[in-house]
């Protein structure tokens, strides 16, 4: 499974921008999808996750801000930021999991910068 994830950038405190994640590969069977970040010096967290069927949770930090959602017939995976803050600034991976042969496998984007400055 390859991930090919993109709309990162430079925005602007209170702006928005939306990231996609696109799935491809051979077997694709994509279980849950999500998006995580990691700001310099600081561990990977979970920013929001959405299963199959559409359940979604969404860090403390990001509730009511930003939305995620998923395209199964494109296997992609979106999130819309709105209300950005400098501290949402960070390199933002996405994450999918695939039902093989022998359970679920995790897969990571590389990862695309968003940055929230004036």
């Amino acid at each position: 499974v390859q991930l090919q994830a993109s709309g990162g950038g430079l925005v602007q405190p209170g702006g928005s921008l939306r990231l996609s994640c696109a799935a491809s590969g051979s077997r694709i069977s994509i279980n849950a999808m999500g998006w995580y970040r990691q700001a310099p010096g600081k561990q990977r967290e979970l920013v929001a996750t959405i299963t199959s069927g559409g359940s979604t949770n969404y860090a403390g930090s990001v509730k009511g801000r930003f939305t995620i959602s998923r395209d199964n017939a494109k296997n992609t995976v979106y999130l819309q930021m709105n209300s950005l803050k400098p501290e949402d600034t960070a390199v933002y991976y996405c994450n999918v999991e695939n039902r093989e042969t022998y359970g679920l496998m995790a897969y990571w984007g590389k990862g695309t910068q968003v940055t929230v400055s004036s």
